[in-house]
């Protein structure tokens, strides 16, 4: 499960401090001395009772301007700043399942009961409510090649609450959680990693009945534009015929592999599968056997 981290002792903090701090010494937070200074300003940031209040109100007044431009996520983040050096601040929303939010666009908007890992890592603390419920496992991630429907070796750890003031550190590629409302509407600050590679590596929804791989969501905007070319232009073929066979990324490889296959039929749409199960990664394999079934 995340590594729970006690609270360290200190000062009450501003966003514009923390950002500042995180901005000059960087956020890595598989780095020890990296993650420290993380938590100690994140722990920081939420003895701060009142400087949320004062930006979400400041963007209400701005007519949401800065979220609409800045914003990447879905209307439950709150983005409270983005950084050139490869992280960003967020307040995450979190409904109640009595909220108007959770009864108009229902559990799967907010994640809830969508077992899932991360392929980044992330920092988080209770801020407000009594925090969301998570069902947490652990898996080895080194023991899995990541093909849909692989045994994960699942072991679940336990069922806790994020509650006000909780520190947790969730490491890329070895927590699940499947989240569960919490009883009225809570809040969560995180640091999240956001580093060039983040996109290229893959993330699991999980089986939790199967102890399965159920589904790899990752799909960067350049894959779909790869699709879109090998329809549209004879150019776009050639270039994906490329990614087939030279990508370093296997998910990308895969892609490349569909949007050919795409485009033909029968006999020819086969060949294209049955070049792509002699790919040197398990999962673009599995992914070609599964597409030649169908």
């Amino acid at each position: 499960m995340p590594r729970l981290i006690d609270p360290p002792p200190g000062p009450t903090l501003d966003l514009e401090e923390v950002a500042a701090r995180l901005d000059e010494s960087g956020v890595d937070l598989a780095d020890e001395a990296s993650l420290a200074r993380c938590a100690d300003l994140l722990a920081g940031l939420s003895r701060n009772r009142d400087f949320l209040a004062d930006r979400v109100i400041a963007e209400l007044k701005a007519s949401y301007r800065d979220q609409l431009e800045t914003n990447r996520y879905s209307a439950q983040v709150f983005l409270l700043h983005r950084s050139p050096r490869g992280y960003f601040l967020r307040a995450n929303m979190w409904p109640a399942e009595r909220d108007a939010a959770y009864t108009t666009s229902g559990p799967a908007a907010f994640a809830y009961g969508l077992p899932h890992d991360h392929n980044f890592h992330f920092l988080t603390t209770g801020y407000w409510g009594p925090g969301y419920i998570s069902d947490y496992y652990d898996y080895d991630p080194e023991a899995v090649d990541g093909c849909l429907g692989e045994p994960m070796n699942l072991k679940f750890v336990e069922r806790s609450q994020l509650s006000q003031g909780k520190l947790m550190h969730y490491r890329a590629h070895r927590d699940i959680h499947s989240q569960l409302p919490p009883e009225s509407l809570s809040v969560s600050l995180n640091i999240m990693d956001e580093g060039e590679h983040i996109p290229w590596r893959d993330q699991y929804i999980v089986d939790l009945e199967a102890g399965t791989i159920a589904r790899r969501p990752t799909l960067t905007p350049g894959e779909m534009l790869l699709r879109c070319a090998v329809h549209l232009t004879g150019n776009g073929k050639d270039i994906a015929e490329q990614f087939a066979k030279t990508h370093p990324v296997p998910r990308v490889r895969a892609n490349a592999i569909a949007a050919l296959a795409a485009v033909e039929e029968g006999a020819a749409r086969a060949a294209v599968l049955e070049r792509g199960r002699g790919d040197g990664d398990a999962r673009v394999r599995d992914d070609c056997a599964r597409w030649l079934a169908l």
